[in-house]
């Protein structure tokens, strides 16, 4: 009985993968070194790696658009491996922001409880931390960082989170749009999006000048202070580059690309925004509101 041969994809050979992987490794050790007062020669060292990040990424994504463009490569092959990759890298987000969330979990549910006396009513509080009591927003036993007021869930936070949500509307329209083949509608609301996100970040950088200025909520207001910076100021950075991605998307799709049956660079970007929309719901509520 005759068996058809075993069939794959190999993609061909990129030098942008080992590029970008210089610029992330020589960000994060320039980074590294400046956060722990390395200086400014650190950070220098981190802004070399973000721009090599920059330019790595610019001339990959215009290499892979003249290759989807001019049919050149892009086959049925390269799509799925596209949507496979897309789906590992969301999974990969998913997880990194569930090592924040769980670790504001263990500090709110358990660390404090525990100093504070919970289920060693004697003990723990007497040999560890005379006197500490439990209660959230904390900056630690030690008070670090001193007064603070944490920052409210109804004011900025809130407007950001309907403009968030809003993108995401727009972009299923402009989606829809999209697979009806209506410009017009398309390049309106795919506008509309990366709009709100823009403003979005604008928004978050007037609520971190707030948070500096007048509540003394800094990144080293301990433990509030860490966490709250950490899950809002990556939050962000995702926004930015979403935001960012969005815009390309919009400029392709002045200069005509994508049709109806192909277009998965604008699903991967909607996949991401949709992701992004849903992680900053959990940041409004664990984050603001509780």
């Amino acid at each position: 009985m005759a068996h058809s041969p075993a069939r794959y994809y190999v993609p061909h050979g990129t030098k942008w993968p080992i590029i970008g992987t210089i610029g992330l490794f020589t960000l994060f050790l320039g980074a590294s070194n400046w956060l722990n007062g390395g200086g400014s020669g650190s950070a220098w060292v981190a802004g070399t790696g973000v721009a090599i990040v920059i330019v790595m990424i610019f001339l990959w994504f215009g290499q892979v658009i003249k290759e989807s463009e001019s049919g050149e490569y892009y086959n049925a092959d390269v799509d799925a491996s596209f949507r496979m990759g897309m789906g590992w890298f969301i999974f990969s987000e998913v997880m990194f922001f569930a090592v924040f969330f769980g670790a504001l979990w263990y500090m709110r549910n358990l660390a404090l409880p525990w100093l504070g006396g919970e289920g060693n009513s004697f003990f723990t509080p007497q040999l560890i931390w005379p006197g500490f009591e439990d209660q959230w927003p904390s900056n630690g036993p030690a008070n670090v960082g001193g007064a603070y007021e944490a920052m409210p869930a109804w004011g900025l936070p809130a407007i950001n989170t309907v403009i968030l949500l809003s993108s995401g509307v727009t972009l299923t329209i402009a989606h829809h749009a999209l697979i009806a083949n209506n410009r017009k509608i398309l390049t309106v609301f795919l506008a509309f999006t990366f709009i709100l996100g823009f403003l979005f970040i604008g928004l978050q950088a007037e609520e971190y000048i707030h948070a500096y200025t007048e509540l003394n909520l800094k990144l080293t207001t301990g433990v509030y202070g860490t966490t709250f910076f950490m899950l809002t100021g990556f939050h962000g950075l995702h926004v930015t580059i979403g935001a960012t991605m969005l815009l390309i998307i919009w400029i392709r799709c002045l200069k005509g690309h994508f049709t109806p049956d192909n277009h998965f660079a604008f699903e991967g970007i909607a996949w991401y925004w949709h992701f992004v929309d849903i992680v900053w719901l959990g940041l409004f509520i664990f984050v603001y509101w509780l």
